[in-house]
């Protein structure tokens, strides 16, 4: 049976405990559990099984019939319903929804290289991380790789950010070059200098695409580790992509070479 809690003040120390959830980027590694706020990303828990621990409603919405069918379906263990204020204390965002989810996650440990995985070398902003995030996981990538000095993946930015799809990857961070390299996964990486554009490749099923820091692109490193390197067209003449439009265009290909399955 659900238990149901209320909290009036802002000094209640639970509520202070979700503020660093709600507003460090890297809060959830010590506490194991990621801040998902507003309805779409209660919703991705509730659809795709996220293993909630508890839901928080705004006192306002805590009778509003849709805001609790939405609570019921996470099968958290505890509602708790915030006086207004106190909810929009925790809240980033602007417009506060009203609801928001403490989900029990944590980055995975290893790499595992049987999966297509999407890593990111150094991607600092935190929209354009949870962009590649949603990206990969639309395409059928079902792991992400952040090599260290990656924005944080379960930062709340990142996390509103991806839309849910953390909810459909392996994820694992501040990995090493060594440990990447040592994994034996097959790498590609875009360059501008390659021979062969991204649609003119036979790309394999199984690889690790590498997508790099937004000014200075894949570390030699790893680049020279690439066993394939391809170049997207650029008929527009545009010195460069953002590196999550860079991306989309990639793993589009690379799912419509296997016939967009997932």
């Amino acid at each position: 049976m659900t238990k149901i809690s209320e909290i009036t003040s802002r000094e209640n120390e639970r509520v202070k405990r979700w503020k660093r959830l709600s507003s460090s980027s890297t809060a959830y590694r010590e506490e194991g559990l990621a801040w998902m706020e507003g309805e779409h990303l209660v919703q991705a828990c509730a659809d795709r099984g996220g293993d909630v621990e508890t839901v928080l409603i705004r006192e306002s919405r805590a009778q509003d019939p849709q805001a609790r069918a939405l609570a019921q379906r996470c099968h958290a263990k505890e509602w708790v319903v915030l006086a207004d204020r106190v909810f929009d204390g925790l809240c980033e965002t602007p417009s506060p929804q009203g609801i928001a989810a403490l989900w029990r996650w944590s980055p995975a440990a290893g790499i595992d290289a049987s999966l297509p995985t999407l890593v990111l070398d150094r991607v600092q902003d935190a929209g354009n991380v949870g962009t590649l995030l949603r990206s990969a996981s639309v395409f059928g990538i079902r792991q992400v790789v952040a090599l260290k000095g990656t924005a944080a993946l379960g930062s709340p930015k990142v996390l509103r950010s991806a839309m849910g799809a953390h909810l459909g990857l392996r994820c694992v961070e501040q990995c090493s070059t060594e440990t990447l390299l040592a994994a034996e996964l097959p790498l590609i990486a875009t360059s501008s200098h390659a021979a062969l554009a991204v649609h003119e490749t036979a790309l394999p099923a199984l690889c690790g695409w590498v997508m790099g820091h937004e000014g200075q692109g894949v570390a030699e490193a790893i680049l020279a580790a690439c066993q394939t390197t391809v170049r997207i067209p650029q008929p527009g003449g545009e010195e460069s992509l953002n590196v999550g439009v860079a991306a989309s265009i990639c793993l589009y290909e690379w799912a419509r070479q296997r016939g967009f399955r997932a």
